[in-house]
């Protein structure tokens, strides 16, 4: 038994596909097959149904995958003592961040990053909420920073800061002769939504009520897939939609005329740092994690800043 057989078994079950796994590991499919055959002919077991479309794997397989994943851990964990006795900050950091954040978020502060720590490679991928958790429990991230789902077993979360809704409204929608919007004059019939999976689309319907979201048939005529065409439509068009506040903090003067804020305390969403409860490279995402809150506005660190609302 070899360690890259235990990462052939965990990249099939990953992927639940052979071709897929070999893709990853950088191997031809014969090869990845041929020595999880050995590994299984060594095992006396069967570790995938090959007759499954996914491949699946078996009963006993399953646990057998666990223990892989667990031995892979903790075998990773040698260079990175050596690396903390050493006082080196390098190495891989893959990390996945919702749309709704990464345009606003990373120009703060990832040229910094790489400015401070040369030796270190940033792998960035932006995704929906449940394809940051499902990769952070399969190891294909070493962290998130997203808005964390409520419970969510096997994650280590730590907040990070609070964000506030703010209501982007064209300027012919009544709401814009308003000075501060309150949560009653929210119609959903009006507004502009991105698309199912966010969860600030999530949000968003939770802040105009259960009621509007029910009897609203809006997100079936009217959904979107980046804040960013919300806002134009919405600047040349007609209707409103919720923003985060990292959205509209670099507006130019032009903009700032189609932003009004909710009284007092407004509704926030919590960004927070994500990772596996076994997580890695400890050194690595606490020094990411400095630099990140260096480069936000101090307001948006205060825990006490409005009514946090969740996305599950």
């Amino acid at each position: 038994m070899t360690l890259t057989q235990l990462s052939y078994i965990i990249a099939v079950d990953t992927f639940r596909s052979f071709a897929a796994a070999a893709n990853h590991c950088c191997v031809t499919q014969p090869t990845l097959s041929m020595q999880i055959r050995k590994l299984e002919e060594e095992l006396g077991v069967q570790l995938f149904d090959r007759s499954k479309k996914p491949v699946i794997p078996t009963a006993i397989g399953q646990g057998i995958v666990l223990q892989a994943r667990t031995i892979l851990k903790e075998a990773d964990r040698i260079p990175e003592l050596i690396q903390a006795q050493l006082g080196e900050i390098q190495g891989e950091l893959r990390i996945g961040i919702i749309p709704t954040l990464s345009p606003y978020l990373l120009p703060r502060f990832i040229t910094q990053f790489i400015q401070q720590y040369p030796k270190v490679s940033l792998v960035v991928e932006e995704l929906l909420s449940e394809q940051i958790i499902y990769k952070l429990n399969h190891d294909l991230l070493d962290l998130g920073i997203m808005v964390a789902p409520e419970k969510q077993q096997g994650l280590r979360v730590q907040a990070l800061f609070y964000e506030a809704f703010v209501v982007y409204a064209s300027t012919s929608h009544p709401l814009i002769q308003k000075n501060t919007i309150a949560f009653s004059d929210l119609n959903l019939d009006e507004m502009w939504l991105l698309k199912e999976g966010h969860c600030f689309r999530s949000q968003s319907l939770k802040i105009c009520g259960e009621e509007q979201a029910e009897n609203s048939s809006l997100p079936l005529r009217f959904e979107m897939g980046s804040l960013e065409t919300l806002k134009k439509i919405i600047e040349r068009q007609y209707g409103y939609t919720l923003l985060p506040e990292l959205a509209v903090l670099d507006l130019n003067d032009g903009q700032q005329q189609y932003i009004r804020y909710f009284q007092s305390p407004p509704p926030v969403r919590e960004i927070s740092l994500v990772v596996h409860r076994s997580f890695l490279k400890e050194q690595l995402i606490h020094a990411f994690r400095e630099v990140l809150l260096d480069h936000i506005p101090q307001a948006l660190l205060q825990k006490e800043r409005g009514d946090r609302i969740p996305w599950d």
